[in-house]
């Protein structure tokens, strides 16, 4: 049960103040499982989502055309056995409808939703130094006394980039992060899709056949994979269930939390050998030519190179235009160093006659008009809805837009504005008892299946807090020595790949003024594992407690 106390001064309107253990914000992958075995510890938690339900990204992306990119089958928790085999996928890559309906399924059979508050947004986290515990505010009044605060926002959850004079279009403008529930009449209409990302491409390909005129505003060309998405028969769903326990054991430990891994090294293969493994890789219809064909590609320039012109050749027998291949085929950066999307027609898309690509690299968007897009040409192009691809302020954007302050008042959205700085991704210097999934300098901030890493961090950050009740500590936090140390070996990484000469989201460089590092943890998923697992064994050494 919730205690509560009233505050009858306080600016809160008289809302009651609910003391917890433990508060959950967000009610995704992570924010579900966090509050499940926050429970299982015997804590009084709580998890706190905007939305209206459970879901999280896969709430809110629901726009058209919108599905993983990681196989169902490890796109899953692994924690239980009989929760993984209850739920049955339909397809290879199932659409936003079915992983929407996945995670609710999870709400019900794991009896979460009497303990998420949905519908409500957070926003501010003070930490009270008299009481060493977390004050939280939401925009509904309410104020949370919590001991420990886990934030569950996602690593892609803050939409980014809006334009001038947006609020005056007669039309309708959408976000893709923030796409309404209700049906959007798109058919006969003259749409605009600003932006080719991974979000943009799904979009495109899965509205050209629907609407009037479709205007494409494209930037920065992206490498693309072919995705052959299969529907499952009901022998294909018992093969993959068959295969649980070996999951449970191979995820963990790949480079990228995916079932495949990089198993060939490019110096030791022939120049035939070579072309036969990204032969293979390419015909999977998979990430796998990405993330599981040779290692080098990610430091090596000369092996990037090769790689990249094979990816560009099956691009450009597609595109039949050459003036398409020179807009859509990426030639000024290697593959692999940006987030490669998976695409079943994307570039087909092209072919249509009522679809036109407008090239704003050198001729900017400047503004948005009342009749629509205008560029830096001076010319408008007409439009009755536009449809912002632009992504995310990624990684830090959930978190900055929450006023978090720690010991001393000290700002995480202004410190963060200064250097991106977290130990392990888990815990931040200067916050106490301030955990955190899905922020910068952890394999979940880009480079890995989110269901095996966000699983992964949930469960790190019970075992401490269990650690913690079991000693009769009130408190953890890392110190700066440590913090400094991770931030180096990170770096070292992280600096060592062809990523981070590279300007795309991974670095934070799609933000302007955001401070430059490479996001994700760069190595390797198992290796990660194994230095937090390292961490907990020696009773978190280098972390300050009491």
């Amino acid at each position: 049960m919730i205690q509560t106390t009233t505050r009858p001064n306080g600016g809160n309107g008289g809302h009651a103040t609910a003391k917890l253990d433990a508060l959950v914000i967000g009610a995704g992958i992570a924010g579900l499982y966090q509050l499940y075995r926050l429970r299982e510890l015997g804590l009084n938690a709580r998890a706190i989502d905007a939305a209206p339900e459970v879901g999280g990204t896969w709430y809110w992306n629901r726009y058209p055309g919108a599905r993983v990119d990681s196989e169902g089958y490890v796109y899953h928790y692994l924690f239980s056995e009989s929760l993984y085999k209850g739920w049955s996928w339909s397809e290879r890559f199932p659409s936003q409808p079915e992983i929407e309906r996945w995670l609710n399924y999870v709400a019900d059979q794991l009896d979460l939703r009497k303990d998420i508050q949905l519908g409500t947004r957070v926003q501010s986290a003070h930490f009270n130094e008299a009481t060493e515990r977390w004050v939280v505010a939401t925009d509904k009044g309410d104020v949370l006394d919590t001991q420990f605060l886990v934030t569950c926002c996602g690593m892609l959850s803050a939409p980014h980039v809006s334009f001038p004079g947006q609020d005056t279009f007669k039309g309708q403008v959408f976000h893709t992060a923030r796409w309404p529930r209700q049906l959007v009449e798109l058919a006969g209409k003259r749409v605009g899709v600003v932006g080719i990302g991974a979000t943009g491409i799904q979009v495109i390909q899965a509205i050209a056949e629907e609407v009037g005129h479709l205007k494409v505003f494209v930037r920065t060309p992206q490498y693309i994979l072919p995705m052959k998405n299969l529907k499952y028969s009901a022998a294909d769903v018992e093969a993959y269930k068959s295969k649980f326990k070996a999951l449970t054991e191979r995820l963990p430990h790949t480079f990228t939390g995916f079932e495949f891994d990089v198993e060939h090294a490019w110096a030791e293969l022939s120049a035939q050998q070579r072309r036969k493994v990204l032969e293979d890789c390419w015909n999977d219809g998979s990430v796998k030519l990405w993330i599981a064909s040779f290692v080098e590609l990610f430091f090596d320039e000369a092996v990037n190179a090769e790689i990249s012109e094979f990816v560009r050749a099956k691009m450009r027998e597609r595109l039949a235009d050459p003036k398409l291949c020179d807009l859509l085929i990426p030639s000024d950066y290697g593959f692999g160093t940006h987030r490669v999307p998976l695409e079943q027609y994307f570039l087909e898309a092209f072919h249509r006659a009522n679809v036109e690509i407008v090239s704003v690299k050198t001729n900017a968007i400047e503004r948005i008009t009342a009749e629509g897009i205008q560029t830096s040409d001076g010319t408008v192009h007409a439009l009755d809805i536009i449809i912002l691809a632009t992504g995310f302020d990624a990684g830090t954007g959930a978190l900055t837009r929450i006023d978090i302050r720690g010991r001393g008042g000290r700002s995480l959205k202004e410190e963060w504005g200064r250097d991106i700085r977290t130990t392990m991704g888990l815990q931040v210097h200067g916050y106490p008892n301030l955990f955190t999934t899905a922020v910068p300098l952890a394999p979940a901030a880009a480079l890995c299946n989110e269901t095996t890493c966000l699983q992964q961090q949930v469960e790190w950050i019970t075992g401490c807090i269990s650690y913690l009740r079991d000693k009769n500590l009130k408190m953890i936090e890392p110190s700066k020595e440590l913090e400094d140390q991770w931030v180096a070996h990170h770096d070292e990484l992280a600096n060592a790949m062809l990523m981070s000469k590279t300007n795309s989201w991974y670095l934070g460089s799609n933000v302007e003024g955001k401070p430059r590092r490479v996001l994700s943890y760069t190595g390797g998923v198992g290796n990660y594992r194994k230095k937090c697992d390292e961490v907990a064994a020696s009773g978190y050494r280098g972390f300050v407690t009491h």
